[in-house]
């Protein structure tokens, strides 16, 4: 079996509304989707990280640079093909982009892998530690609007997020630590007392504000802290870890084993919360786990993206070992994103149909068992959306 060609599908709208985080509002959604062919007619599907403009330029280094070096290649031989590229990549950059683009192009090779065998990733990778997994809705997105109208959302969208049945949410903050702290109390208000509630910074604080916000956290129960502080300080990461009672959380832009070595031998994180479409793809992600584990730090996947990159985390939350393992073993989630999401909902030839799992099995999502990623984009839908720029 050979590689005969590889193909970016990147796909974008405009959302019903404008929504933000601490860096920026955005008004398109936008998915890129990777697709490996074969001579043997079988493909593969993955997804890179990275919205808008980001996209297009990952479409050039997958379509211009890596497809180039593995023309040719057996498909099944995908750590052989992960360290060709990466070698050949690594003079002009070791993390970034360039990941993110053969993090997809890895990825649609472990979907090939499993449909050659007949077999869903999970069986590839060991076996699932478990048929389903519990599911966190994301949502409280920041909107250009004042700190006290978005509170009065949040607490109502909070509390709609709890009711469809998810075992945990979370929000968006980075208006800055006073009114932020105003947002958070309003999500526990709309969550009440014995519900988990997370809180995303998106790196928007220096360290001093994070310890103001960490502590209302501490204040509020809040379950965990995500990327409080820049990725690169990761002395700030350890002064806080150190200093505050809430869990941190981060590592979504890191990438690679080397990059996640760094940060697990500097002690900074509570969760390790690896985002498998841009550290490297499946072959990295499960050495960058095995790190994490390596050093007894817990793992929930950062996902954001379409159902692509759903599918694959599903399949990797299935085949994580527990850690550290017991009768009652600590057990990931995988996160779910509430907002407008095409590419989520619609993209596939059979939804996974989140939400209502989440409602039916006690906010539990179900493994895929078909072969691959266990799922298979509908090609007229990426017809319709494919982002002509």
């Amino acid at each position: 079996m050979k590689i005969t060609r590889i193909t970016s599908h990147v796909l974008q709208y405009d959302m019903p509304e404008p929504l933000g985080y601490s860096q920026q509002y955005y008004a398109q959604r936008t998915a890129h989707l990777v697709e490996v062919e074969t001579d043997e007619g079988i493909t593969g599907w993955g997804e890179c990280f990275g919205p808008g403009n980001i996209a297009l330029a990952n479409k050039s280094i997958v379509e211009k640079v890596i497809q180039p070096m593995v023309l040719g290649l057996d498909p099944m031989d995908r750590d052989v093909i992960w360290h060709k590229v990466y070698n050949l990549m690594r003079d002009h950059g070791q993390k970034g982009m360039p990941l993110q683009s053969l993090s997809g192009v890895d990825i649609a090779l472990w979907d090939i892998a499993g449909k050659v065998t007949g077999q869903p990733i999970h069986k590839l990778i060991g076996g699932a530690h478990r048929t389903s997994v519990p599911c966190y809705g994301y949502g409280m997105m920041l909107r250009d609007e004042p700190v006290e109208a978005l509170a009065t959302r949040f607490v109502d969208e909070a509390a709609a997020i709890k009711d469809v049945g998810f075992v945990a949410t979370k929000m968006k903050v980075g208006f800055g630590p006073t009114p932020d702290v105003t947002l958070c109390e309003a999500v526990r208000r709309g969550v009440g007392d014995d519900f988990k509630f997370m809180v995303d910074a998106n790196h928007a604080y220096t360290t001093s504000d994070a310890f103001y916000v960490g502590r209302a956290l501490e204040e509020l129960d809040a379950y965990w802290f995500e990327e409080p502080i820049a990725p690169e300080d990761l002395d700030g990461y350890r002064e806080l870890r150190a200093g505050l009672k809430v869990n941190i959380s981060g590592g979504e832009a890191e990438f690679n084993r080397w990059g996640w070595r760094a940060i697990l031998e500097n002690r900074g994180l509570d969760i390790a919360q690896p985002e498998v479409c841009a550290l490297g793809g499946i072959s990295e992600y499960l050495r960058v786990l095995a790190l994490c584990h390596a050093h007894f730090t817990p793992v929930i996947n950062h996902v954001w993206g379409s159902a692509i990159a759903v599918a694959t985390n599903l399949q990797l939350l299935g085949a994580m070992p527990p850690l550290p393992g017991g009768l009652h073993p600590w057990e990931p989630m995988l996160e779910f994103d509430t907002t407008d999401n095409k590419f989520r909902d619609e993209l596939l030839q059979e939804p996974l149909d989140i939400q209502a799992q989440v409602k039916a099995n006690n906010g539990r999502v179900a493994i895929p068992t078909a072969p691959g990623i266990g799922v298979e984009p509908d090609r007229a839908f990426i017809k319709h959306y494919t982002w002509d720029a």
